[in-house]
């Protein structure tokens, strides 16, 4: 039997200045992360850090979208999807979904009528194991083009500055639209007549391997009635949640998911840019809320809505936001869970 070969000096050596180099660069890159070596790079810490509130952090909670509710249901897809995508999840058929609906505030207890961004995470399974995450809030398009105008559009927000936000609006124009869209737009009383948009690009692959770069959007069955913010305002602090909760128990409420397929001149990376209308869309299928459950006791209490998480036939595109979306997700995700038993368990806890 051969024996084994007996390393020299120099072969040790060289091996353990390889390990030492991977091991190394690992460190490196892990410090690149985290911005050791660039103090003025964005991290998820940072951004983290960006959505605390004025008052004390409400410990155990998400640190934005902070308050909502969970709903159980299903997505039925009508087959039409499939032309799009080989995910199973496009298939004819009913899969379990399980979400949350949402306000756009890291204050777990802000009424209502405060709250102009509402949003829904949405969890889909399919019988082969895989899952579809996506978080969608209901402007048509987001306030800023990059990650990092975000972050800066929150740190100017926050800023005791008055000129603060004039200062930040100026050096990014495209917020015109946004804000624009945030005094004009109707507010509705309801989060079954809201409409929620993906406003991120995705890539779609078909079957046959054709890929096209999409958006999608959830479409209420409900028709929206306009309410004045004033009028929101003299309503619960808690209206939303006491409105789906009561119309989930009448009966289930129904979402048309549309997606809208870009042409090739139509912009991927910025999700501050809306897509023209006349955009070819395919309806694929319809979300059915069947049930609402508090929070607190709720499936959704521990799910972290990424909208990395994809099924084959779906991937992230080059729009920069669904992985920085990612990275702080996990962050906020990471300190909540530590923070567990701050999390109030009854209703009477929940408020201060």
């Amino acid at each position: 039997m051969e024996q084994p070969r007996q390393l020299s000096g120099r072969s040790v050596l060289g091996r353990l200045v390889l390990i030492a180099v991977v091991i190394g660069g690992a460190a490196a890159a892990f410090a690149y992360t985290a911005g050791w070596f660039s103090p003025q790079r964005l991290t998820p810490d940072k951004m983290v850090d960006a959505f605390k509130p004025p008052t004390a952090v409400p410990l155990g909670h998400r640190r934005n979208h902070a308050k909502g509710i969970c709903f159980t249901g299903i997505f039925e897809a009508n087959g039409a999807g499939s032309e799009l995508s080989r995910a199973q999840v496009f298939n004819r058929g009913q899969y379990p979904a399980l979400g949350r609906f949402n306000l756009g505030t890291p204050n777990p207890n802000a009424p209502d009528a405060t709250v102009r961004v509402r949003g829904i995470g949405l969890q889909i399974s399919t019988p082969d194991g895989q899952e579809w995450r996506t978080a969608m809030i209901n402007p048509p398009f987001f306030p800023v083009s990059t990650p990092q105008a975000f972050y800066e559009m929150l740190r100017a927000s926050a800023s005791k500055d008055p000129n603060a936000m004039k200062t930040f609006s100026s050096a990014h124009p495209e917020f015109s639209a946004f804000d624009a869209w945030a005094k004009s737009a109707p507010w509705t009383g309801s989060y079954t007549e809201q409409r929620f948009n993906s406003l991120n690009s995705f890539i779609f692959t078909a079957g046959s391997g054709v890929e096209s770069t999409v958006r999608w959007s959830l479409l209420p069955a409900a028709q929206p009635v306009p309410v004045s913010r004033d009028d929101l305002a003299k309503r619960d602090p808690d209206f939303l949640e006491q409105d789906v909760t009561e119309r989930v128990r009448s009966a289930p409420v129904r979402w048309t998911m549309v997606v809208t397929v870009a042409n090739p001149e139509d912009p991927t990376a910025d999700p501050s840019k809306a897509w023209p209308d006349e955009r070819r869309t395919v309806e694929v299928g319809t979300l059915i809320v069947q049930q609402i459950q508090a929070e607190r006791d709720g499936p959704c209490r521990d799910i972290n809505f990424d909208p990395t998480v994809l099924p084959s036939g779906i991937r992230t595109s080059d729009d920069p936001f669904p992985s920085a979306r990612s990275s702080v997700y996990i962050k906020s995700y990471d300190l909540r869970a530590a923070e567990a038993k701050y999390y109030p368990r009854t209703a009477t806890d929940a408020k201060p």
